[in-house]
């Protein structure tokens, strides 16, 4: 490690130490934007606070209200989402599972349209992404809701909030887009909730984005219908899904989900030829077998090729899941020794500030390409796409 490294390495050692959050991190670059007076959750997300003069939303309720794209009216006024693998049937008033659609006299309306509750500047690391423009930065954004019910969220303020419980402000899809251009962004990142059930805002910004050369990437759960999805991926350059377990009893019971969709999901983003990157949080006992492991990597092997980049992420007790120990490194070991065993050419441990698998590996000669700590990049000797050293392609975005 050389003069520089040693002085990134301690800075970065020291500001995680100092924000007591190791294993989540803080990017120190905020973004205050439209001049919002802006604070920082434990996750790093930048949440909208209230103003003197706003109301609680910030704006009047009809401003974040836009017919919805994918759903089918039917009889009697109700109507069908056929947003998400739910298809939730919505009597006139109510609204779906998410909580952010409501059939408005046989109409269904998405109520957060640019009704945006965090922004953020963050390293694309943190996604995470590491085979997608890495060193570069992502401008965050997220509104209100989920269509899963997880009970290890990290963000469970936003995600599993209504809409009209949590401080927002009407920031447009190209106000999104200039931002992300003045804060010399190349992408956007849809993220911290689930993108899915902001699916109108997202998707204008991003068709805005691709005209002003500003690309877009979604962080998300992976539970999106086929249609609505390849629609999306027409205007999006990466995606990150998490895929929360290999059993579809882990979705049922600690997610409200179901695994099969997601599954189908990360199939179609790979057939269509979009990045692709898992994400899975091991929490112990729940999703830590070697049996599930394995057949995970078998799946990814199988089903996306062993290119795809692999992060098993640590966990930590929070929101309903309080009573679980945070997940040993050795498990994460074992979980990334079977994927590479499997053939998987890239696989990383998340969560866990200092360890080698934080590092980009050449899957030919075995060295370094890509050297991290948390959410820094020490360095990046990729060329052209290649390994320096063998020149072995390495798979990604660069």
């Amino acid at each position: 490690m050389n003069l520089f490294e040693k002085k990134i390495y301690r800075r970065c050692f020291i500001e995680n130490c100092l924000k007591g959050v190791c294993a989540l991190g803080v990017s120190s670059v905020l973004l205050d934007a439209h001049g919002l007076f802006a604070s920082t959750d434990k996750a790093g997300g930048l949440f909208i606070n209230s103003d003197e003069s706003g109301e609680k939303s910030g704006e009047k309720e009809s401003v974040y209200e836009k017919e919805a794209r994918h759903y089918q009216k039917l009889d009697n006024n109700l109507v069908r989402c056929g947003l998400c693998p739910r298809r939730c049937i919505i009597p006139p008033d109510g609204r779906g599972m998410c909580g952010v659609r409501k059939n408005e006299d046989g109409c269904l309306k998405t109520l957060v349209y640019s009704r945006v509750c965090a922004l953020h500047k963050d390293p694309i690391e943190k996604k995470p992404l590491y085979h997608y423009k890495p060193g570069t930065t992502a401008l965050s954004v997220a509104t209100p809701g989920c269509n899963i019910d997880c009970k290890f969220c990290q963000n469970w303020q936003i995600s599993q909030a209504r809409p009209e419980d949590i401080m927002c402000r009407n920031i447009t899809p190209i106000d999104i887009v200039n931002e992300a251009k003045k804060s010399n962004c190349p992408s956007i990142a849809y993220t911290y909730s689930e993108p899915t059930i902001f699916y109108e805002y997202m998707y204008e910004t991003a068709l805005l984005g691709n005209e002003q050369g500003v690309k877009s990437i979604i962080i998300t759960n992976g539970f999106i219908n086929e249609k609505p999805q390849l629609q999306l991926l027409e205007q999006l350059d990466a995606v990150k899904i998490d895929l929360k377990s290999f059993t579809e009893s882990f979705y049922t019971d600690i997610c409200s989900g179901s695994l099969q969709p997601v599954l189908e999901s990360l199939k179609r983003v790979k057939k269509y030829g979009k990045w692709l990157e898992i994400v899975v949080l091991i929490i112990p006992t729940l999703n830590d077998s070697p049996e599930e492991i394995t057949e995970m990597a078998n799946f990814i092997s199988g089903e996306l090729g062993n290119d795809v980049p692999v992060h098993f992420s640590r966990f930590h007790p929070q929101y309903k899941i309080k009573n679980l120990p945070s997940t040993p490194i050795l498990t994460l070991q074992r979980c990334r020794d079977i994927c590479m065993e499997k053939g998987l050419n890239y696989v990383y441990i998340g969560n866990a500030p200092g360890h080698p698998a934080e590092n980009t590996y050449c899957p030919s000669c075995g060295k370094i390409v890509i050297k991290r700590y948390g959410y820094y990049v020490l360095f990046n000797k990729i060329v052209d796409g290649k390994c320096p050293f063998c020149s072995k392609e390495i798979a990604g975005i660069f």
